[in-house]
This record gives C-alpha cells, structure tokens and sequence, in this order.
C-alpha cells in the first residue's frame, strides 16, 4: 500500500491514503454519494434526492472497510487541494474490491482518473491481491468508459447489489520495483 504520495513527477496529481474521517474525505464522500444519488433519482423519478435520506445514507456508510490492515481509502489531490478519492478493500486473501472512485466534476478529463486507479490497483498488490474488481450502474457511462480504457473487463455479477449492473474485474501483475 502506497505510503508516500503517487503520480508522475511532474504531474498535479498526487494520491496517498487518508483516514476516512478526515475532513477532506469526508467532503468528497458526501460529493460523491450526493451526485450518483442525485443521478439515479433525476433519471429514474424525476426529482433529487430527499435530503433527510442522503443524511441517513451519508452517515450509514463509515467507510470502516477502507481501513487497515483489509482497506484503505486514497484521496487524490490536484495541485495540492483534494480532488478525489478511490477505496479498495480485500473480499478474500486474493481479491480486492475498488468502490468510491471519484473526481470532483471541475477537474475531470484532466488525468485524475487513471492516476487513481493505477495507486488503487498499487495499494490492492500490497494487500496481497491478485485480481480487483468493481461494480456499477447502467448510467454511469463514464465510469465505465474509464475502467474498459484502463484494463478492467466487463463479466459476470459477483454480486447481487440493488444497483450493481456493471461488474468489471482486472487481475494485478505483481509489482514491479
């Protein structure tokens, strides 16, 4: 699992693991959760989310699986302001979950991207993974653009979550140093 910030010298991008309570991570938590919500509501009912259920749903979801020694939540920085995030967790000794990849809207086709996914794929080899997999929904085509130009593969559900429509997996070559 990465220690030190990652990106390519040079680059605005830097990313590092953060506890999930900080202030920074939980800022884009609630972007984050607000926005695929928001969209799912808008396209399906026609309305935002009530803001006394994304409270609750903020709230319910601590992230205390994105922490160690079975996780770690990455927050991605863009010229040193907090710009995004990505979360991976070990399922099993060999596969690693990657969940709450995002980039804040103002800074998206700017590389954040694939900088997240490579120091998530990274911090999954150092868990011990051999493969990381993903799940996600049929409207959000961006997110699946991303992963298929990054190496992920569409296959089977490995799991039956009320929003999992997508299911992408990539094994993990081990690291190179």
């Amino acid at each position: 699992m990465p220690s030190t910030p990652t990106a390519s010298s040079g680059s605005p991008w830097s990313v590092a693991p953060e506890p999930v309570g900080s202030a920074a991570a939980a800022a884009l938590w609630r972007a984050y959760y607000t926005e695929v919500s928001d969209r799912w509501y808008e396209l399906n009912e026609g309305r935002r989310t009530d803001p006394a259920e994304l409270e609750r749903e903020i709230a319910a979801d601590t992230g205390a699986g994105l922490t160690p020694p079975g996780g770690v939540l990455l927050l991605a920085r863009y010229d040193g302001e907090p710009a995004g995030t990505a979360g991976v967790r070990l399922l099993d000794p060999a596969t690693a979950e990657l969940t709450r990849v995002f980039v804040t809207p103002g800074l998206r086709g700017k590389g954040g991207g694939p900088v997240l996914l490579t120091a998530a794929e990274d911090a999954a080899r150092g868990l011990g993974a051999a493969r990381i997999i993903l799940d996600t929904r049929n409207d959000l085509v961006e997110a699946r653009a991303l992963y298929a130009r990054n190496g992920y593969e569409e296959g089977a559900p490995h799991n039956s979550g009320p929003y999992a429509e997508h299911w992408f997996s990539k094994p993990l070559a081990p690291r190179t140093t």
